[in-house]
């Protein structure tokens, strides 16, 4: 606790009845594989910091110069891929973000688990707290408000494109924040409509660069990456008292497990596994028994 202490990632709220939850900061510099797993599958709740607030309301001032002097923008004054020549007029460009939305939200199959969904919205979240994405916070507050509130919108587990962006599964949660596509919430299936009514939170329209600041990231593969890291971290760990448990119920020769035999070799897996072993029955009575 007191490293998260330092780095302020973690601040007490007292809420009625004396009672306090921790509450993870968000601030795009100190997101942990742990910081993910405790808000994807503990419900940990997380806040913006106001730093990271000021970021994304002086990089959206950028945006809003630029449109109103009628700048060519990627992607929020003309089109994109090849429609990139394409002007839009100002009547356009709000209505755009929502089209894209719309065009990118093409996912099929079975929905992804709902703690890889949380996990992906808690590192989009991150990432444009850095405040370089020039959307309105408003967008990124209202992710917030979902995640803390457990609407979790349906993405299908077919349909991303990998590294240039996991547009479509993004693409249909990004639905939800406009009060359609789909969502669970209190572990039912229903309209994103619905679920953001029964939490209590207000949906949003989105204008100039909102929609695609929103979905353009690789981040269903960077949550669920997160949670397969701490899962095969958790598995190795388990494997490893589960091997010390066995070898004092065998009584082996633990010369096997000698740091110097493993050097030679020179795998740093196995020279890491064998130390961790050895740590784990330092000290053991039972392997201090003589053998017969």
């Amino acid at each position: 606790m007191k490293l998260y202490e330092d780095r302020l990632i973690f601040k007490i709220i007292k809420i009625s009845g004396g009672v306090g939850i921790m509450v993870l900061k968000i601030d795009g510099s100190f997101l942990s594989v742990e910081d993910v797993v405790k808000v994807a599958r503990i419900n940990e709740k997380i806040e913006l910091t106001k730093e990271a607030i000021e970021k994304m309301k002086k990089s959206r001032e950028v945006v809003e110069k630029l449109i109103a002097r009628r700048e060519k923008l990627y992607g929020i004054s003309t089109g994109i891929g090849e429609l990139s020549n394409v002007f839009l007029t100002p009547e356009q460009v709000k209505d755009f973000q929502k089209y894209l939305i719309y065009s990118h939200a093409a996912g099929w199959g079975d929905p992804v688990a709902i703690d890889d969904a949380r996990a992906a919205w808690l590192t989009r979240v991150n990432i444009l707290s850095k405040g370089y994405s020039g959307l309105r916070p408003v967008i990124v507050e209202t992710l917030v408000e979902m995640i803390n509130k457990g609407v979790t919108p349906i993405m299908c587990q077919k349909g991303s494109v990998g590294a240039s962006g996991d547009l479509s599964p993004l693409g249909q949660g990004a639905l939800v924040l406009m009060g359609e596509g789909e969502a669970f919430y209190q572990g039912k299936r229903m309209s994103g409509k619905e679920a953001m009514e029964k939490a209590g939170i207000k949906t949003i329209t989105y204008e100039a660069r909102d929609g695609l600041a929103t979905i353009n990231g690789s981040n269903l593969v960077a949550g669920m990456g997160c949670l397969q890291i701490h899962d095969a971290d958790r598995l190795i760990k388990t494997s490893e008292i589960a091997a010390a448990m066995t070898l004092e119920a065998l009584l082996p020769n633990m010369l096997a497990y000698d740091e110097r035999i493993h050097k030679i070799r020179g795998y740093e897996g196995a020279i890491e596994c064998a130390e961790n072993i050895r740590k784990i029955v330092e000290g053991s009575e039972i392997l201090k028994q003589k053998r017969y």
